[in-house]
């Protein structure tokens, strides 16, 4: 097995220069001085000599003349933007000659968490996210944040988490717990009743008269319980919602500083971490997606 002479936890972001990189890797700074791990800025020069596939599928090279020098450079600038951030920040680069996604596939298996940037153009149809985060998100063995543009301004609500009330929710739960008790914020956590006649998510079903509506609840309550004692300091809040899953975190969303889904990746699973409902937030939620690999 493969692996790379970078810090066991880190914190690793993919830089390439690009508005949503830079995103990515303010996102990541503050992760690593909030969680106390190193910062591990990758890079990859593919082999035919481009530098990184963008967010957007596409080639974004330095020249067609790019080199490893010039590549070196860009992971010096990110260094220079993460340390004016917080001087004392342990930094560390790993630059390889490879395709983006084998590299931070790899990585993943090192590090506590990925980020990525995103560039935020809205409902994605095929490759528009960029075929690495689409391949990252999918196998990545640890959480990979995408950093969504989003609008800081305004009433935020902390951290959002789907989840299904199996303990398949374990991960993706002490992952948004964790976020929200690092940033000292609240977290929602919803659980979506899917509803095939739905036209529209309604996340608040909180009168009980659906049928079965109070089993979900105590199933949510069921699985935010151990949560609660681990993190007395995490005010939580419980949404049921009538819709698809995806639906429900994008369209809540919208007022959260992260929303963290779970990805199982491979055979079956509930709604909830399908792998098209973990995509479907990832392309359209407006603010950072955390995926947490679900076993």
């Amino acid at each position: 097995m493969q692996s790379y002479d970078i810090p066991t936890g880190t914190i690793a972001v993919g830089v390439d220069g690009s508005p949503s990189a830079e995103r990515a890797l303010s996102w990541a700074v503050e992760e690593a001085r909030l969680a106390g791990r190193a910062l591990t800025l990758v890079h990859a020069i593919t082999p035919q000599g481009g530098v990184w596939v963008d967010q957007a599928g596409h080639d974004s090279t330095l020249g067609s003349g790019a080199t490893r020098t010039e590549a070196q450079q860009l992971l010096d600038a990110a260094q220079r933007a993460a340390t004016d951030r917080d001087p004392t920040l342990e930094v560390h680069h790993l630059l390889r000659v490879a395709d983006p996604r084998d590299l931070l596939l790899t990585v993943s298996r090192q590090a506590s968490t990925v980020v990525l940037g995103s560039r935020g153009r809205g409902h994605l149809r095929s490759l528009l996210l960029g075929s690495v985060s689409v391949a990252v998100t999918r196998h990545a063995h640890r959480p990979v944040v995408v950093v969504r543009p989003h609008d800081r301004g305004g009433a935020r609500e902390g951290v959002l988490v789907g989840v299904d009330g199996t303990e398949r929710s374990l991960g993706p739960l002490e992952f948004a717990f964790t976020q929200a008790s690092q940033r000292g914020v609240p977290i929602t956590v919803l659980h979506a009743v899917h509803d095939a006649l739905a036209t529209s998510v309604d996340p608040y079903l909180l009168d009980g008269l659906e049928d079965g509506i109070e089993e979900h609840r105590l199933l949510v309550a069921e699985s935010v319980a151990g949560m609660r004692e681990k993190f007395p300091d995490v005010s939580v809040n419980t949404v049921l919602a009538r819709g698809y899953a995806g639906d429900a975190l994008t369209e809540l969303g919208d007022r959260m500083d992260l929303v963290v889904v779970g990805a199982h990746h491979g055979g079956a699973a509930s709604a909830i971490l399908l792998g098209s409902a973990a995509a479907s937030v990832v392309e359209s939620a407006p603010c950072p997606v955390a995926v947490v690999p679900v076993a």
